[in-house]
């Protein structure tokens, strides 16, 4: 007697004669199977394309993030955290800034400033890395402190330099210095990560001087991994700004192909230009183009035109 019989997907043929089974022999495979490879193709291409959306939309992520708050001035270890007194603080003081090393060689991908969506000052830029990417010192010092605030900076490291700055490194995934321990510029402290308020691998750095947060923009040309200039003079009236030295062809230009005046860069505003882009504004006001149209409520797709006039805070 043959008998077909279903088992776990598969069609059996059964030879029975006199009572006694024969061995099964499969006859056929599941319609299912082919299926089923071709949907878990599909599934691996999805994610991959989410991976690359990813990717590319890291930066625009970054600026959406809420700034971390100010260690130095909230939070349970505020006294321990900032030990300067505000009567301390000269007006100016003129700071030796040789000797220096890039925390890391990764591009800017949020720069210091004000984050009107969040009405908190962005007190430090964030610098593109990947997860456990070695941190270095920027400048030789003393290690003053070392722990974790989950609110925003998440294990983060602060270095006290003879020049009299100090360095703050926020987000690391593991400290790999004490306090009190002293290191040369160059000198691994870290291993980089997204702890504390993050959504991705990514160095925040801040330039504090008797805790002033200096832009690191003043200090240091991060797209050339140097120092502008080897001192940098804090002023209380304008430790706030960016200093631009680099080659005119990458700065925006007015209507007569001049870079713009240092002096426009202190407008709360700007009028659009012929000749300007979005993203050529942004770059002289020490701003990312995400962050330009979000100042001013424009969608992606918005078009800036001659004689708009732009928000610039």
């Amino acid at each position: 007697m043959i008998v077909l019989k279903k088992i776990a997907g598969l069609l059996i043929l059964s030879s029975l004669a006199c009572g006694a089974a024969f061995a099964q022999t499969i006859v056929s495979k599941s319609p299912h199977s082919d299926a089923h490879k071709k949907l878990l193709a599909n599934q691996a291409k999805s994610k991959d394309q989410i991976r690359l959306v990813e990717k590319n939309t890291f930066i625009d992520l970054i600026d959406d993030i809420e700034p971390e708050p100010d260690i130095y001035t909230e939070g349970w270890n505020s006294k321990a955290v900032n030990p300067f007194k505000e009567s301390e603080v000269p007006d100016s003081k003129v700071i030796d800034v040789t000797g220096y090393f890039m925390p890391v060689p990764g591009k800017v991908t949020s720069n210091y400033g004000y984050r009107a969506r969040f009405g908190r000052m962005h007190k430090g830029i964030d610098l593109a890395i990947r997860s456990n990417d070695t941190i270095y010192a920027a400048f030789d010092g003393k290690v003053r402190l070392t722990n974790y605030e989950a609110r925003g900076y998440g294990n983060y490291v602060i270095i006290r330099h003879p020049n009299g700055l100090e360095t703050v490194y926020g987000h690391l995934n593991k400290h790999l210095v004490k306090p009190d321990q002293v290191v040369k510029a160059g000198d691994p402290i870290g291993l980089g990560g997204s702890t504390g308020r993050s959504t991705g691998p990514h160095l925040h750095f801040e330039t504090r001087f008797m805790g002033y947060a200096i832009n690191p923009s003043a200090i240091f040309d991060f797209a050339n991994h140097t120092t502008h200039t080897d001192t940098y003079t804090f002023d209380k009236k304008t430790y706030t700004k960016a200093r631009n030295y680099a080659p005119s062809r990458n700065l925006a230009k007015n209507e007569k192909g001049n870079p713009y005046k240092a002096a426009d860069i202190e407008k709360d505003t700007y009028t659009v230009r012929k000749g300007d882009t979005l993203s050529s504004i942004a770059k002289s006001y020490g701003l990312s183009a995400t962050s330009l149209r979000k100042i001013n409520g424009m969608a992606a797709a918005d078009v800036i035109k001659v004689g708009q006039v732009l928000k610039l805070k």
